[in-house]
């Protein structure tokens, strides 16, 4: 698999994940959410470089993406696997 085709992966795996913070109730830990919405802009800059064809920035912005979700969801418990 090429890079492009990696990070493309990568941001699809993201989208997905991203369903399961959603789902988390916040309202007794506002800075998670703010983990979370920190991730998504971080997933949206991987988009914008992968336009950008800059696919270093773009694989270490989802990849950045992906921790910061995986913890919020790791802390919280709520796991989906």
């Amino acid at each position: 698999m090429d890079i492009e085709n990696r990070i493309r992966k990568d941001i699809s795996m993201f989208n997905e994940n991203i369903k399961n913070a959603e789902a988390i109730d916040f309202s007794e830990n506002m800075r998670m959410k703010q983990v979370v919405e920190l991730s998504k802009m971080y997933a949206s800059d991987a988009n914008s470089y992968l336009e950008k064809n800059d696919l270093y920035t773009s694989f270490s912005c989802i990849s950045y993406a992906h921790g910061l979700l995986d913890a919020v969801i790791e802390i919280s418990g709520k796991k989906n696997r």
